[in-house]
């Protein structure tokens, strides 16, 4: 019993043994291999030691920032935006303004959309004459343009230049008239192969309203591009005259009083026309429209006073005996 024992220590011993070396030669190339690895890293240059790693690193970066760049830009070409101006100015002669800027929008390849030259009051009453033109010019040439309109003047009292992007809504136009054009070509197709005069008279009416709604699509997506092609400059153009400060004895009242006082003016000024036109116009054309109506009256009164005097004497009693 006791040799079986001891064997079998010695064979357990022996295989623990052979287990120890099989995994020591197992793990061996996996040991010898790490240094390789390990040591692959180290053979590229650090950024800071000169190497070539950062200059290739640079100009990668520079490569994507510069696509980035022209990415951005070529959107921001692409985008629809609307531009418009609203200009007031004060000239010493507005008519010649109004023919200055009738020019420039010409000679820039736009056009005239309209212009009007009227008469109004000044503020200390005076006529003076004032205008409005609105004309459209290349949007490429907006700038220039608010500046020859501003040359020569007295003063730019407001300048307003707005812009609306409507890049969203053309796209979507665009996309709109892509589906709507391939439906078209669908359903001409479909009407060529029916063979029913129904199922052609069907197609058909459904082709006439798809191409009804094409044509309203081209033309709001032509509407876009032209006012994107062309601004518009709205201009008020005041006379001179039509700005100066009051001048009483020598006075020339600012700010609360001024405006005091042109108030003033401008009630007794209305009020004096009121005078006028009452007394002149709307008085006489009472009277003319009541007169018939007065002549009728003393008409009635004086036949009704002579049938109640002829009345009388045969209402009277015969006097008593």
């Amino acid at each position: 019993m006791k040799r079986f024992l001891f064997i079998v220590l010695i064979a357990a011993f022996a295989l623990t043994a052979c287990g120890v070396n099989a995994t020591s030669t197992s793990r061996a190339p996996i040991m010898e291999a790490a240094p390789a690895a390990t040591q692959a890293p180290a053979a590229a240059p650090a950024f800071g030691s000169g190497g070539g790693a950062p200059e290739s690193f640079n100009a990668a970066s520079d490569a994507v920032t510069n696509q980035t760049s022209g990415q951005q830009s070529s959107a921001n070409a692409n985008r629809l935006v609307i531009k418009n101006a609203d200009l007031t100015i004060v000239v010493t002669d507005v008519s010649a303004h109004v023919k200055s800027i009738e020019t420039m929008a010409n000679a820039m390849g736009g056009f005239v959309v309209s212009s009007n030259t009227y008469q109004t009051y000044a503020e200390n009453g005076a006529q003076v004459p004032q205008a409005n033109i609105v004309v459209r010019i290349p949007a490429d040439k907006l700038d220039t343009a608010l500046d020859q309109v501003k040359a020569n003047t007295v003063d730019v009292q407001g300048e307003n230049v707005s812009g609306q992007d409507v890049t969203d809504q053309y796209v979507d136009l665009q996309s709109q008239l892509t589906a709507k054009e391939a439906a078209a070509d669908q359903l001409y197709k479909i009407m060529q192969n029916a063979q029913k005069t129904q199922d052609v008279l069907a197609v058909y009416q459904q082709l006439q309203q798809i191409q009804s709604d094409i044509e309203v699509l081209k033309g709001q997506i032509k509407y876009y591009e032209q006012s994107a092609a062309l601004s518009s400059i709205s201009v008020t153009i005041i006379a001179e005259k039509g700005v100066q400060p009051i001048d009483i004895g020598g006075w020339h009242p600012q700010g609360t009083a001024r405006d005091a006082i042109q108030g003033l003016i401008r009630f007794l000024q209305g009020f004096a026309d009121f005078l006028i036109s009452f007394f002149l116009r709307d008085l006489w054309e009472i009277l003319l429209v009541l007169l018939p109506f007065y002549i009728l009256f003393l008409i009635g009164r004086a036949i009704f006073r002579r049938f109640r005097r002829n009345k009388k004497p045969a209402e009277t009693p015969p006097a008593e005996k």
